[in-house]
């Protein structure tokens, strides 16, 4: 026990001599606005989304494979999104003209099985990089000019909550990024927890233990929403 005090007291110290300066948002800080141009006209980010949660995309760059497929799948994902009450922006360093032509192009793509499939999402022509470097999104020993994959999910309060990278070669799972939008949206309702693997409509966890024993001979019923996995793990029973 006195080992993992002192280790633990090593950590914090060393906690305490890290930078304070940074030169990208980490979870929890406000999300870096900006205002530029997009495929649906001046966007104001994260302002204009109001309080819906947001997510920002970053790709390196158009009309490449790996970012072709992912844009054509955020496409077809719109309604999930939107279910989540979820605005989506993308954002490269390409030129707007470009991006016109790449969002004609992805449209022709989604249409090819007859289905009425639109690009809703406004793609930012970030041409100057200043929005990419507000987020980090360019990691110069990857490659000094094209971006990272990205992914900011933010809350209604413009608070980052999630940050994942991606590498150049790796597309994104949108699966994921939607059940994280639901777990964080739960978790901030309920003050709850999700446990490894959770997915909308699984058990939760929560904090602490829920009642104690003169709660329980009050309430009986409290057994029967909750139960516990060893000492520290007990969870919520969720009504399918």
């Amino acid at each position: 026990m006195k080992k993992i005090v002192f280790t633990f007291l090593i950590v914090i110290c060393a906690m305490s001599t890290w930078p304070k300066n940074k030169n990208f948002p980490l979870i929890g800080d406000k999300a870096p606005s900006f205002t530029e141009n997009s495929t649906n006209g001046i966007l104001n980010f994260p302002e204009d989304f109001g309080k819906s949660w947001k997510i920002l995309f970053s790709h390196p760059l158009d009309f490449t494979a790996v970012c072709t497929s992912e844009l054509c799948g955020l496409a077809y994902y719109q309604k999930k999104f939107d279910s989540l009450d979820v605005k989506i922006a993308v954002v490269s360093i390409d030129e707007i003209e470009r991006h016109l032509l790449w969002k004609e192009f992805m449209e022709r793509v989604l249409n090819e099985n007859d289905e009425a499939v639109k690009i809703n999402y406004p793609m930012v022509a970030d041409l100057s990089g200043k929005i990419s470097k507000k987020y980090g999104m360019l990691h110069y020993s990857m490659n000094d000019r094209m971006n990272v994959r990205g992914v900011f999910i933010i809350d209604p309060d413009n608070i980052i909550q999630s940050i994942s990278f991606y590498p150049m070669n790796v597309g994104r799972n949108l699966d994921e990024i939607l059940r994280t939008v639901a777990a964080l949206q739960l978790t901030k309702k309920e003050n709850v927890l999700t446990p490894y693997n959770w997915k909308p409509g699984d058990d939760v966890l929560v904090p602490h233990q829920p009642y104690t024993l003169d709660e329980l001979k009050e309430n009986p019923d409290l057994k029967n929403q909750y139960y516990n996995k060893g000492e520290f793990m007990w969870f919520k029973k969720i009504n399918k």
